[in-house]
């Protein structure tokens, strides 16, 4: 790229590589619409007013909006190679994503992220990680092995690393426990910029945790919690994805606020929930819908997460930023009819190599019947109860049913059970509890995709079921089952560390689809029960939650025994 033929296109002595003309063009800086040509030499613009060009696109009656941009995502959530990835999200305006990488950290350490970093480095999509900052999320539960600073040390070095990811032992940071302070040390003093993570964390408690400098939350799920940490300085990551939808929670503050210090991100969104609603142009979509000012909606999606990650060159169309550029024919479904990406169409997408040593993650000691067994001498027992819509779950506290000393679960009470197996290191160790609200009648769902540890979460309404669900998880190594009357009703392998399929997005979509729809067969009445099934294994989300060492009361931070 030559700097002086970018300035003489800028002051119009040299014609442009491409000029789109006749277009509506949103400045993000004045959130006005100006119509004016956008030039683009060498991937970046630039300049905006009257081009020649060496190719001319009529844009006519279109708007032009900067790239989307997904302030905060688990790629690994698609259960997609990130080149399918990318061929998913591109098409729908998503031109840049920070992500992070904690799913496989948790599952194959250090080496698993710089093989993602690495294989991330042809792509069309601009993909920067945080370094994750949580693995274990908490001392519940059971990685492969725990990241130390030194490794988060090293990560940080990746050009593309450009921070520290979600601090999800929000406990930790605010009782000044010192290996939390240790990492969040890493990054400063004039380098600092944390990713936070801090469900249901308020007043005092959460101005010690933005005195730690954590400058952002994705987790807020009430305006009261928004409203307070846009107080204490925060950026506000409004989440949308498969399971938690926050977005029609927390866009009355962009009303009451204006949409300063606050940006769009997926954070966990399923293939098929992206192929059929969208990415983040959903979210756009439905912020509009709402009565949002479709300048402030595509600001959030675009300029605010660029500013918030420094990305200095991205999300926005102005000279000297990178182009790309999305083509809107309309401000409604915003669904571009062009993506232009450093100013040229995205062509074919380079095959992702998987290493062998990413595959064969999955090391169980063979289970039965028996490790599915609870003992019950009557009395109440703590449950985790569902909450619609939300990752958070309730306490609560049910007589299970009892039959020859075993507590087992109980369809017309909509009480299953659940169990977290240890699958790293084949320890044996079993979590067992109860939960409400799956609507299961009969059968189990299991899953080796379980935030954060990606040990083996099942849910079922026998143990013969969930036995088999957990041994077909360990001989497919890694994925997603549904299985009734002994037999396996649909799966979705997960070769790649137990997290992401080597398969095409379509046979992805189409066999994640095939889960889902055995699940509601089973009875199962969420929409994306798979994506719930793998958060009642995270530790750090309120209230109550399963690990493989046993129930953990998030409120008090501390294991409890399944007994109340």
């Amino acid at each position: 790229m030559s700097l002086e033929r970018r300035i003489a296109v800028a002051r119009g002595d040299e014609p442009a590589d491409l000029v789109l003309r006749g277009g509506r063009v949103l400045s993000v800086f004045t959130r006005e619409w100006l119509d004016l040509d956008v030039a683009v030499v060498d991937g970046v613009v630039a300049g905006l007013g009257t081009y020649e060009g060496a190719e001319r696109l009529d844009v006519s009656g279109r708007y032009i909006v900067p790239g989307f941009i997904d302030a905060h995502v688990h790629i690994e959530t698609t259960k997609l190679l990130v080149g399918e990835f990318a061929r998913l999200v591109l098409p729908l305006g998503t031109t840049a994503v920070v992500a992070d990488p904690h799913e496989i950290a948790n599952v194959l350490g250090t080496d698993g992220v710089h093989w993602l970093l690495d294989a991330c480095s042809g792509l069309p999509l601009d993909v920067y990680f945080m370094a994750s900052s949580c693995v274990p999320a908490s001392a519940f539960e059971s990685p492969r092995r725990p990241l130390t600073p030194g490794d988060l040390e090293g990560l940080l070095r990746r050009r593309r690393v450009i921070g520290l990811a979600e601090m999800m032992n929000f406990p930790g940071v605010i009782a000044g426990a010192a290996t939390e302070l240790a990492k969040l040390r890493l990054n400063e003093p004039e380098a600092r910029h944390v990713d936070g993570h801090a469900p249901g964390v308020l007043g005092k408690a959460l101005n010690a945790y933005a005195a730690a400098g954590i400058r952002s939350d994705h987790e807020a799920y009430t305006a009261e919690e928004g409203r307070q940490r846009l107080r204490a300085g925060m950026w506000l990551l409004i989440r949308e994805a498969s399971a938690a939808r926050n977005l029609r929670a927390l866009l009355p503050l962009v009303q009451e606020f204006g949409p300063h210090r606050i940006a769009f991100c997926t954070d966990d969104r399923e293939p098929e929930h992206i192929a059929e609603d969208g990415h983040v142009n959903a979210i756009v979509r439905d912020a509009v819908a709402f009565g949002i000012r479709p300048e402030d909606a595509l600001l959030m999606a675009s300029h605010h997460p660029a500013l918030w990650h420094r990305l200095d060159h991205l999300g926005a169309i102005a000279p000297g930023y990178q182009a790309d550029l999305l083509v809107l024919g309309d401000l409604e479904t915003f669904v571009p009819e062009l993506v232009l990406k450093s100013g040229r169409p995205v062509g074919e997408l380079p095959a992702i190599e998987v290493p062998e040593w990413v595959r064969h993650t999955v090391r169980i000691r063979p289970v039965g019947l028996a490790d599915f067994r609870i003992p019950w001498q009557g009395g109440q027992a703590r449950v985790i109860g569902l909450v619609a819509d939300q990752i958070v779950t309730d306490s609560l506290v049910e007589e299970p049913r009892v039959e020859q000393g075993l507590a087992v679960a109980d369809p017309e009470r909509d009480l299953a059970k659940i169990a977290v197996v240890e699958r790293h290191l084949g320890t044996g160790r079993i979590g067992l509890g109860f939960v409400r609200g799956f609507g299961l009648q009969r059968g189990a769902l299991a899953s080796t995709f379980a935030h954060d540890a990606h040990n083996v979460v099942v849910v079922g309404m026998n143990d013969e079921d969930m036995a088999l669900a957990v041994g077909r998880l360990a001989e497919l190594g890694g994925g997603i089952v549904a299985v009734a009357d002994r037999e396996v009703r649909a799966e979705l392998p997960l070769p790649v560390a137990g997290l992401l399929s080597d398969a095409p997005l379509e046979e992805v979509i189409e066999r994640s689809h095939a889960a889902v729809a055995a699940a509601v067969a089973l009875g199962c009445t969420f929409p994306a029960p798979f994506q719930v099934l793998a958060f009642l294994a995270l530790s750090v989300i309120p209230k109550l939650k399963l690990t493989d060492r046993g129930l953990v009361d998030v409120d008090r931070f501390e294991l409890v025994p399944l007994e109340a």
